[in-house]
């Protein structure tokens, strides 16, 4: 089997579900369409900014938080498989994966917010932090912004294993 990167991961699913933008679902609220956030991203990303009234499961227990009895189940989340829901994450690539997996999962109506929360808040649509308090867009410019460290760049003498 080849081996496959994680852009090829996304760009091999993206094709198999919805995906919005920013302004496609401000059109949406503003239509008044009752949306369900659904925020994939992990705990300390949710508590530092996510969008108002969002939903918070992070995606390594989606696949039991959408089902009774575990204990990682959301009930708002078990009763939404007839709701529109849009999948949010920082950057629009877990979220993705999240939507496929609801969709194989039985909800009907889920879509992946391309460009993720920084496309969010790029668009000056609000993010709140865990006080309820909007968050200035240039803080979130800044969170947002890529932070990759030397260690994690890949060596110029990087050799794949086969």
């Amino acid at each position: 089997m080849k081996r496959k990167t994680y852009k090829d991961l996304v760009a091999e699913i993206a094709p198999q579900i919805k995906e919005c933008f920013p302004w496609d679902v401000e059109e949406r609220m503003n239509k008044g369409d009752d949306l369900l956030f659904l925020d994939v991203r992990e705990a300390h990303e949710y508590d530092t900014m996510h969008i108002e009234g969002s939903l918070h499961v992070p995606r390594g227990i989606l696949e039991t938080a959408v089902e009774w009895d575990h204990e990682e189940t959301e009930p708002e989340l078990v009763k939404a498989r007839n709701r529109q829901i849009v999948v949010v994450c920082r950057s629009g690539s877990r979220s993705v994966f999240a939507t496929y997996t609801l969709m194989q999962m039985g909800y009907k109506y889920v879509t992946s917010l391309k460009t993720g929360l920084r496309g969010w808040n790029e668009y000056d649509l609000p993010l709140v932090d865990m006080e309820g308090n909007v968050v200035d867009p240039e803080v979130g410019d800044r969170y947002f912004a890529n932070k990759l460290l030397d260690f994690q760049r890949k060596p110029a003498d990087w050799v794949e294993p086969e």
